[in-house]
């Protein structure tokens, strides 16, 4: 499949997914959590994907686009620690701990692949110019 496009990465995908669902269970989180945990982990979720696009949009330069690609790593490090937290505090239960956990592992084994193949995803653009000139006026 061609990829022109960080949200058709599979580890992109994965990544917004994983965080979407992080943000769908800690709404019920209590709130003295708030500032705490329950950013945190929404943050750190949510940045893996921000680095991924970014990174995607760096791919001219293969040391840039590895190295955002390491940044989305260590963010997906940080949820890690942050599943770890709310499952000690008791916000999740094991068995949701756990399939968070490998779900994030899976997106770090994706990103550790990319990055070291970052000469694959940093060749020539197959995009092309539009056939439409750009609209300067708006």
């Amino acid at each position: 499949m061609l990829v022109d496009d960080f949200k058709k990465l599979r580890v992109y995908r994965a990544a917004f997914d994983v965080a979407m669902e992080l943000y769908a269970r800690s709404k019920a989180w209590p709130s003295e959590e708030r500032h705490a945990l329950t950013d945190q982990v929404r943050r750190s979720s949510r940045s893996v994907c921000a680095n991924i696009a970014e990174a995607w949009h760096k791919r001219s330069y293969p040391k840039h686009f590895a190295a955002k690609l390491r940044d989305a790593s260590s963010e997906a490090a940080e949820t890690l620690v942050w599943i770890d937290f709310a499952e000690a505090c008791e916000l999740l239960d094991t068995d949701e701990a756990d399939i968070l956990t490998e779900r994030v592992r899976s997106v770090l084994a994706g990103l550790t692949k990319m990055v070291a193949q970052a000469d694959r995803w940093c060749g020539p653009s197959t995009l092309c110019e539009p056939e439409k000139a750009y609209d300067l006026e708006a």
